[in-house]
């Protein structure tokens, strides 16, 4: 269904955001009584999932992959494509026949006057929308994080953020190094070296915890060992890592001394799951080497002050979750731009506000989306019930592009 132009929606509730989190958390939102309408600043449902590269495939099994109310079909496989996870959530957004208003960017949320039948103020470039409670879905990984590395401006080769890598096929026959031993830099690192790039490094800072992606059942075990002490786990996961993966000491990569709960804990970091990479770094067709440092022309300096001269340097580096513009002056951030409370929680001074998808759970964060849309729901009718706002309503006031049953794409 092609999106169609509206002058006057009512917004009891507003979900800012078209991924995951955001649709979950309308389609709960929406069966427990609570009319609510989706902003989404691109022109479709999912476009940070369609704008990841080509050869994307889900770190988890359809079952915890599955938003709630619609699973994610078996002819999908164990391990879901990127297009066709896309084409779930449109499915998705069908099934639950949400309200989402595609090419509609939020610039901020304010407070609404006092006695003026609602609670907050979203702010979009045909004017302010009234509202009784908001849901920020924009998630973590909005803005893709390139470090200011010394002398990056100097740089004679190509340089980008792996947001904009989309293949191999560009780099076959060059020398690509590779920054960042996530699970997206060893992903990218081991196709490149199998697609025809004739040296591929990786460059690594932090030895990262690896697990076989042979089985989902590393997601069962971090909820059934959640209530143990830390350090327990910590050792256990340690020990499953020399019993299931090679050490790669010889070949550049020791193996982590810090457990992958421990790590996730401080860092926010998950483990990565094998997708050949072992096997790629065993036969040398990838090279870990020491962490950048600095870039000198065509040279990329290394910590341990060896020099490379890659063609291309892509950087897996992570991203910023960008919530100062929208949220700043509120008070609800804390020094690193984070939801001071997310989920179900909402910060003494912003009741209604929420948060949805700003933490990265080692039981997978597609899974965490349901937990948290059941929270924010629950929450969200208990307060309504308690202190009830009048349902706001927009009048006379372009709301762009309208879509309810399909994204458009």
């Amino acid at each position: 269904m092609s999106p169609t132009p509206q002058r006057d929606f009512s917004a009891p509730t507003i979900v800012i955001g078209a991924g995951p989190y955001g649709l979950a958390a309308a389609a709960l939102l929406n069966r427990s009584g609570e009319p609510t309408v989706i902003l989404e600043r691109s022109h479709r449902v999912g476009a940070s999932w369609a704008q990841r590269y080509d050869h994307l495939r889900l770190h988890t099994t359809p079952g915890t992959s599955s938003l709630p109310g619609l699973s994610v079909p078996r002819q999908a496989g164990p391990w879901v494509s990127r297009d066709e996870y896309v084409r779930y959530l449109d499915r998705y957004v069908a099934h639950h026949q949400l309200d989402v208003r595609v090419r509609t960017p939020v610039r901020r949320i304010e407070r609404a006057e006092p006695g003026s039948g609602a609670q907050w103020l979203v702010h979009t470039p045909d004017g302010p929308v009234p509202t009784g409670a908001v849901v920020v879905a924009t998630g973590r990984c909005h803005i893709p994080n390139l470090p200011h590395w010394p002398g990056r401006s100097t740089f004679t080769g190509t340089l980008l953020h792996s947001a904009h890598y989309r293949s191999a096929v560009p780099y076959r026959g060059q020398h690509v190094l590779v920054v960042g031993a996530g699970n997206s830099g060893t992903e990218i690192a081991s196709v490149l070296a199998g697609a025809g790039a004739e040296r591929v490094w990786i460059a690594v800072r932090t030895p990262p915890n690896i697990l076989p992606r042979s089985s989902a059942r590393w997601h069962a075990v971090g909820r059934l060992t959640e209530v143990l002490p830390l350090a327990w786990r910590d050792r256990t996961s340690l020990l499953t890592q020399r019993l299931a993966v090679p050490d790669l000491t010889s070949r550049g990569l020791p193996r982590p001394r810090t457990g992958l709960y421990t790590r996730n804990a401080r860092e926010g970091v998950n483990p990565v799951l094998d997708h050949g990479f072992v096997d790629a770094v065993r036969s040398g067709r990838v090279e870990p080497v020491a962490a950048v440092q600095a870039f000198d022309g065509p040279d990329v300096l290394l910590a341990d002050g060896a020099r490379l001269r890659p063609d291309t340097v892509i950087a897996a580096t992570g991203y910023r979750p960008n919530l100062h513009d929208l949220v700043g002056p509120l008070g609800v951030l804390d020094e690193d731009g984070q939801p001071l409370a997310a989920g179900a929680q909402t910060h003494p001074e912003a009741a209604r506000l929420y948060f949805a998808g700003y933490t990265n759970p080692l039981t997978g964060v597609l899974r965490q989306a349901g937990i948290e849309a059941r929270a924010i729901a629950h929450a969200l009718r208990r307060e309504t019930v308690r202190v009830p706002l009048p349902s706001p309503r927009v009048g006379d006031r372009t709301a762009d592009t309208h879509q309810r049953g399909h994204a458009s794409s």
